[in-house]
């Protein structure tokens, strides 16, 4: 190679080397710029997370320290104070009119379990199984208790077999058996019944002297 060609080879490299540079010095800024906002991103999201999480455990460790009480009335109030917001206060709320269940409050479990099904801000999870626990509560006047659990016996509701099952209930504590019983049928057959809830069902049949479907056989 001669010199001359020697010579355009380095200045040709130099250029490739200076325009390297000006394009760093150019595009420089916004690189580090992007790798710092991942970064920080990323931190930002580590740190939502731990704190999302410490929430989650004050929240449960709180809802278990109003649990610990023995007597029902006083556990309703300490977990109704319980300072929790989100999910956790839909489950303190469930918990709360359960315990008024327990301590045979009806008018205030009542109150507690309809104050969070109408809670929009609640998971329709919890909302809707404290309109189921509402509707089962004692109540002497069977119209009015199927009337509030037809709804919630709807193919569709998330719940809908369990109420079924306590329309059954009703119909059977005011003697008529058939209409039970007819009931109970269709939840045995439903392809949705759990086992338990299959189980429970057949065994008030066989209890009512109604014969069980012949298992099918391949």
């Amino acid at each position: 190679m001669s010199n001359s060609d020697s010579f355009i080879d380095e200045v040709t490299e130099e250029v490739k080397r200076d325009k390297l540079y000006a394009q760093m010095r150019k595009y420089g800024p916004i690189a580090v710029a992007l790798v710092l906002a991942l970064v920080g991103g990323a931190a930002y999201s580590e740190y939502k997370s731990a704190q999302e999480n410490a929430r989650a455990q004050a929240a449960g460790d709180a809802i278990y320290d109003a649990l610990t009480g023995t007597d029902a009335s006083a556990r309703a109030q300490d977990l109704a104070a319980v300072p929790v917001d989100g999910p956790a206060a839909a489950v303190a709320a469930m918990l709360a009119a359960s315990a008024m269940v327990e301590a045979d409050d009806f008018a205030g479990a009542a109150a507690g379990f309809a104050a969070l099904a109408a809670d929009e801000t609640a998971p329709q999870m919890y909302r809707d199984l404290a309109a189921l626990k509402a509707a089962m509560l004692p109540n002497d006047d069977a119209a009015a208790k199927i009337a509030a659990l037809t709804p919630l016996s709807q193919p569709g509701q998330p719940y809908y077999l369990l109420a079924m099952e306590q329309i059954a209930y009703v119909h059977l504590d005011g003697g008529d058996k058939e209409a039970a019983l007819v009931i109970l049928r269709q939840i045995e057959e439903d392809a949705a019944s759990t086992q338990g809830l299959r189980e429970r069902v057949q065994n008030m049949m066989i209890a009512l002297g109604e014969p069980l479907p012949e298992p099918v056989t391949q």
